[in-house]
């Protein structure tokens, strides 16, 4: 929203003024990652709100916080009581007792992010936005709006909680659903035998154990013209050809002389096996030649290799054979790979696997798509919400 003074009428008694004329604008002062530490006696905020304690502060009272530098310049917080706002803060210093949280969310609805200026680091002029003319109601509306929003935006607030939490307990499950059947499969009452390997644990007694040494081939072959698909490893996506993904990272002039990579290889992303970069590859390819490619034998299909490459207990078991002192510093090299055991169940079981945690993994996906959207929805009805009440569009018990 650009405030507009023309652009329509305003409830009775309303009018417009310029916001330096409701609150005074200031940025805060200079404060040192030195002086700030976890604990203290006053907090201290900053252009994205709380940035921990110091030892003295700088204002004292009720205020509205602006964001000042950076991507995230414009956003609204609120401090009260002593604090320390710092140099990346604008302070609204709100006069003639008007209402702070009505003055917040006019101000998150204005979107201040707009008025940045500098692409490089973009940052608000206090001058600018102390000129912005902005729908002004009466004391008594202003705290009428305030408490209406705060209960109302209180209740949508707690669904879109609730909501959230779904979302991170669907990510768990996930995880189970991925990691019960990769490491036991899919019959509770099979007979078990301890896998003496710490990550497994006990495993069903007709499955196999090998090294990795004797399921994979290190595959090191060499595009000649580097013409073919270019594979990214990542942790959170596995193998993919890096044209569906929004890459900006440094690419090499020529790819002449990349590994290749075809359908059903597995790559590992040798700088962060550690983080689970790896997975089987869907199309023919190639990656880095710092990576490590390997081509599983007879006794493994590839959909089995990607469920249990992808388990965060599988990268934790790599770090074991990883070489290096951090983890910023680890390599994970096919004579630290082939350290590794595998649990490997018979052909037919495998596929069986594969297949149940595809359709498990499906009905989660779609529950979750469904609640992001409702997610989506409750934030744009927040914010219409928002909007028609700081602008007067809507009727407020006692605020007209």
């Amino acid at each position: 929203m650009r405030p507009d003074p023309n652009a329509g009428t305003l409830p009775r008694h309303w009018t417009w003024k310029k916001l330096k004329h409701v609150a005074r604008m200031a940025a805060g002062d200079a404060i040192t990652s030195d002086d700030i530490r976890e604990t203290g006696d006053y907090p201290v905020y900053g252009g994205n709100g709380l940035r921990g304690y110091t030892d003295n502060f700088n204002r004292k009272g009720n205020f509205v916080l602006i964001g000042r530098q950076g991507a995230l310049c414009g956003n609204i917080n609120y401090a009260s009581g002593e604090f320390w706002a710092s140099e990346h803060a604008i302070v609204a210093d709100l006069q003639d007792n008007a209402e702070v949280r009505w003055l917040g969310e006019l101000l998150s609805f204005i979107n201040l992010n707009q008025y940045s200026q500098s692409a490089a680091q973009p940052g608000i002029a206090v001058d600018v936005i102390a000129n912005l003319p902005i729908p002004v109601p009466p004391r008594e509306a202003q705290q009428a709006i305030a408490r209406f929003l705060g209960c109302e935006t209180a209740e949508i607030d707690a669904l879109i909680v609730a909501k959230q939490r779904l979302l991170d307990l669907l990510v768990e499950k996930r995880r189970v659903i991925l990691a019960e059947a990769i490491m036991h499969g899919l019959n509770p009452s099979a007979p078990l035998r301890p896998s003496g390997i710490d990550w497994l644990g006990d495993i069903p007694a007709h499955w196999e154990l090998e090294r990795s040494r004797w399921l994979f081939r290190e595959r090191d072959e060499r595009s000649e013209t580097g013409e073919e698909e270019m594979l990214t490893v990542s942790h959170l996506t596995g193998v993919t050809p890096r044209s569906e993904k929004d890459v900006n990272m440094f690419e090499a002039e020529s790819t002449a002389g990349y590994k290749l990579c075809f359908a059903g290889d597995l790559a590992i992303n040798t700088l962060w096996a550690w983080m689970g970069a790896m997975g089987t590859a869907r199309v023919d390819g190639i990656v880095s030649p710092a990576y490590n490619v390997y081509t599983p034998g007879p006794r493994l299909i590839p959909d089995y290799v990607d469920a249990l490459v992808r388990i965060p207990t599988f990268a934790q078991e790599v770090t074991r054979y990883s070489k290096g002192v951090w983890s910023s510093r680890l390599r994970l090299y096919p004579e630290g790979f082939f350290e590794t055991y595998w649990p490997v169940p018979p052909i037919d079981e495998q596929h069986e696997i594969v297949h149940h945690i595809s359709a498990e993994t499906a009905k989660i996906d779609r529950l979750r798509a469904a609640t992001e959207h409702s997610i989506t929805l409750l934030k744009e009805r927040r914010g219409a919400l928002i909007a028609a009440v700081v602008t007067g569009q809507i009727d407020v018990p006692e605020a007209v």
